[in-house]
């Protein structure tokens, strides 16, 4: 016997398979931290999206790619194992657009042998918005808690309370 469901339920299974995709694109988004190109950010935003980091605003894709250089250029030289933990994912849907809320926390290990330790951490608030069948950044903010490159220092607002 065959079972069918409801529009509510396709509703709820559409949103979570929207959500596990929005998921995965952050994931992939953040195993290029630490990587040699910062071009590769920019295939996971629309066209013009708005990046803002610590203060630091830039639009499109090649803004985007030369923030990263910024970025790496500022930040000490570290050695090791550099990993990225997202936790306290929150993704609501709502058609082809959605938003998401998220920490993040930065962890090198510097040899095999000790502890990981803590590098950076912050939180993020993304606009997102479904493009030929694909999510894709429409705008980022990305706020530190901790770890601050110094070419932030004058444009840093901690925001407690910003949404999207």
């Amino acid at each position: 016997m065959a079972t069918t469901i409801g529009s509510d339920q396709e509703a709820a299974l559409t949103a979570l398979l929207d959500q596990k995709e929005i998921e995965d694109l952050f994931v992939r988004y953040y195993l290029g931290l630490g990587g040699d190109d910062p071009d590769w950010f920019g295939q996971f935003f629309v066209e013009g999206a708005e990046l803002d980091v610590n203060g630091i605003v830039v639009h499109g894709r090649d803004g985007i790619g030369k923030l990263y250089r910024d970025v790496a250029e500022d930040k000490p030289n570290l050695t090791g194992t550099f990993r990225m933990i997202l936790s306290n994912l929150l993704i609501d849907v709502d058609g082809d657009k959605a938003t998401a809320h998220m920490m993040w926390t930065q962890t090198l290990n510097d040899t095999i042998k000790g502890p990981p330790r803590f590098i950076e951490q912050g939180w993020e608030v993304d606009a997102l918005v479904r493009q030929n069948g694909k999510w894709r950044i429409s705008k980022r903010v990305v706020t530190a808690d901790s770890g601050l490159p110094d070419m932030m220092d004058d444009t840093y607002d901690p925001r407690p309370d910003y949404t999207l």
